[in-house]
């Protein structure tokens, strides 16, 4: 089967469209990411949790990091060993909002970024270590003082 030359300069302009729209939103994707982590207004959503000494697990229900300028609510779950749980705290995930935090953002390899938060004001919490890709994907992981480090991949979108 031959295609006339009609036939291929409209296939070849409409894949250029589509080649170019895909490009554009891939650029706006990307500057909309790195506007969230410069300006602190961003919301990480966790696909997996990968526990240490465990097996992943994928995550149905939906769980996040939220970062603010001037707060950060986590609602993650945690699995993995507590050597020592507060009283009356249950033991359950990492929950909690915390207005006193340190938030450093620098650029990692590849256009990425690496976004240290340390809360300040939370018990048993040392820090969240974010490795994140210029579009938006990444590892973060959940270090505290009585409990073992665990780790969730996921992705981040702006708040709007």
């Amino acid at each position: 089967m031959r295609i006339s030359n009609k036939t291929f300069g409209k296939i070849f302009s409409f894949m250029l469209v589509l080649f170019l729209t895909h490009t554009i939103n891939a650029q706006s994707d990307k500057a909309a990411v790195k506007s969230s982590i410069e300006s602190k207004h961003f919301i990480f959503h966790a696909q997996t949790a990968l526990p240490t000494g465990g097996r992943s697990r994928q995550l149905t229900t939906e769980y996040d990091l939220r970062v603010f300028s001037d707060s950060l609510v986590s609602n993650l779950p945690f699995y993995g060993k507590a050597y020592s749980v507060p009283y009356g705290t249950g033991g359950g995930g990492f929950e909690f909002t915390s207005t006193k935090f340190e938030y450093i953002a620098s650029p990692g390899k590849k256009k990425g970024w690496n976004i240290s938060i340390k809360p300040k004001d939370v018990m048993d919490f040392r820090e969240f270590s974010l490795s994140l890709s210029d579009d938006g994907y990444g590892t973060l992981q959940a270090l505290t003082n009585n409990r073992s480090p665990m780790s969730f991949t996921g992705y981040i979108t702006p708040v709007k």
